[in-house]
């Protein structure tokens, strides 16, 4: 499958933009989820953030959005506040979704075509040529009368990749964007990330637990664990880590004695019994 179409021509030239976060704390009542964490990303680098599961990193793109506000400290995106209502209409970013969140009750072109609409950007002949150049982009020819429901899990994906690049972003964010995917399914997602960045020069932050998507597409990645930022640098870097915590979380091992593995062998018994004895 071809990812994207031979020399495509970009939806919009935008100028990419930096990211800077300085000394974000976000507090949940009494559960700390982000805890002085400092980093920044250059324009037009991809910055790949990764660490266990836990609701850090997301509440982080939310940060950078606009979408939170921090309980202390700063981002700002292109040397503006993120908060600001100015950096919302100066700057634009598009978030890819961990689940996609296509619209079911409308097609795959009208949910390409949703933001151009309600910001009125173009005529209707303009939206239809930047949708239908998407949909090309991301090998979605011929789909655009869909429903979701009808697409497979790697074409949503596509498609939310599809609908954001339609809104011409300085700053693409991925959340969690090759999960409950088939490794080539992921592997095509990340080339397509990949591919994109280099196309537009487009600034890339990707959530992800993906070592293959870190490891292949990223200029430089960040660690964060229990709402700290551990270690930023090249993916290179990890792999010559002494940290118990990044050498743990790159290479998990099954506690076979482990309460939980007990318990769960103790389930699957009955169904192996019932199994064997059929």
């Amino acid at each position: 499958m071809a990812i994207c179409a031979p020399n495509p021509q970009p939806v919009s030239a935008a100028a990419a933009v930096g990211v800077s976060i300085e000394n974000l704390s976000k507090d949940f009542g009494a559960l700390k989820v982000l805890k002085n964490v400092t980093f920044s990303v250059a324009p037009g680098e991809i910055f790949v953030l990764m660490g266990p599961s836990g609701p850090g990193k997301s509440v982080l793109l939310r940060h950078i959005v606009g979408l939170e506000q921090p309980t202390s400290g700063r981002v700002t995106v292109d040397g503006k506040d993120a908060m600001a209502e100015k950096t919302e209409k100066s700057v634009r970013m598009a978030l890819v979704f961990q689940a996609g969140a296509l619209f079911n009750s409308l097609s795959v072109y009208d949910n390409l075509a949703l933001y151009p609409r309600e910001h009125r950007v173009g005529s209707e002949r303009d939206i239809r040529e930047k949708v239908m150049r998407a949909l090309q982009i991301l090998s979605l020819e011929n789909t655009e009368t869909k429903a979701p429901s009808e697409l497979s899990g790697g074409m949503k994906k596509r498609v939310a990749i599809a609908r954001a690049l339609v809104m011409e972003p300085q700053l693409f964010l991925y959340d969690e964007p090759t999960s409950e995917l088939d490794p080539v399914m992921s592997a095509t997602i990340s080339e397509i990330i990949g591919s994109l960045r280099e196309q537009y020069k487009v600034t890339t932050i990707v959530v992800s637990h993906d070592r293959d998507l870190a490891f292949g597409i990223s200029d430089r990645v960040g660690i964060l664990m229990d709402g700290e930022l551990i270690h930023v640098g090249p993916a290179s870097d990890l792999k010559q880590s002494k940290d118990p915590r990044i050498v743990e979380f790159l290479n998990p091992k099954i506690d076979v004695h482990h309460p939980r593995f007990k318990q769960l062998e103790t389930e699957a018994a009955p169904h192996a019994q019932l199994k064997a004895s059929t």
